[in-house]
């Protein structure tokens, strides 16, 4: 009997959200699972919204996607920002479990296979100095660190840099949260973008405004084009 068979046996993997026993690491118990609302059949393209009708072979965007473009090519999502979902996005936020990184970068991974190359590069949403001093560490940059060893592409932690410290964006308009992140994100490693496809990554999509600002910011780079990949987003329902 091998030394990870008598771990496994003495130490069997844990439901990412609850203390069931799973036959994997990472993976959620057929509860949890059910319990979990992920995005799934027709999304729109732009930002992983989901939308009403049958699934077609073409790429569909919602409205809002059609009328305002995004300054990234496309969007994917795992879950929706709500429950079980919401769940797992604010205990690997702000309940120290890092544990949960792997197994949501799986799940992160399989939702974006037909965007990642070996050729892409994992570039995490920047917190500023000083919230990353108080939460210890960056949870997108541990999913994209997670999601780089296990699509063989790379991850440039410290490409993205945030020397301005924002306040919160909820309750905001749009033009308030434009305001607000001006200048708020700088690129810090110019080499790590420069021709480069760039999938930015992030705990969750909301407004969509921070995704912007470093959609924006990483492009006038010189990044060849940015896509973004995100845990969970909050969505309206279809």
């Amino acid at each position: 009997m091998g030394l990870q068979t008598v771990i496994r046996a003495l130490f069997p993997p844990q439901c990412l959200l609850c203390e069931a026993w799973v036959a994997e690491a990472g993976g959620l118990c057929p509860e949890c699972w059910h319990e979990t609302e992920f995005l799934t059949g027709v999304l729109c393209d732009s930002c992983a919204a989901p939308l009403p009708g049958l699934e077609v072979d073409i790429a569909v965007h919602c409205d809002t996607c059609l009328s305002t473009p995004p300054p990234w090519r496309h969007a994917r999502a795992v879950m929706r920002y709500s429950g079980r979902g919401r769940h797992l996005v604010l205990a690997l936020k702000h309940s120290d479990r890092t544990d949960i990184a792997p197994g949501a970068a799986g799940m992160m991974h399989r939702a974006a296979q037909d965007i990642i190359t070996t050729e892409s590069v994992f570039v995490p949403v920047p917190l500023h100095w000083t919230r990353l001093t108080k939460r210890r560490y960056n949870q997108s940059a541990l999913l994209a660190q997670a999601l780089a060893k296990q699509s063989g592409a790379q991850a440039a932690v410290g490409a993205l840099n945030r020397p301005k410290r924002t306040r919160s964006l909820g309750g905001l308009n749009a033009d308030a949260r434009a305001r607000e992140l001006d200048a708020a994100m700088v690129v810090a490693q110019p080499q790590s973008v420069l021709g480069r496809h760039v999938i930015l990554v992030d705990d969750v999509l909301t407004s969509g405004a921070t995704l912007r600002a470093c959609a924006r910011t990483i492009l006038q780079a010189g990044a060849a084009h940015v896509d973004i990949l995100v845990l969970a987003r909050a969505a309206p329902q279809a």
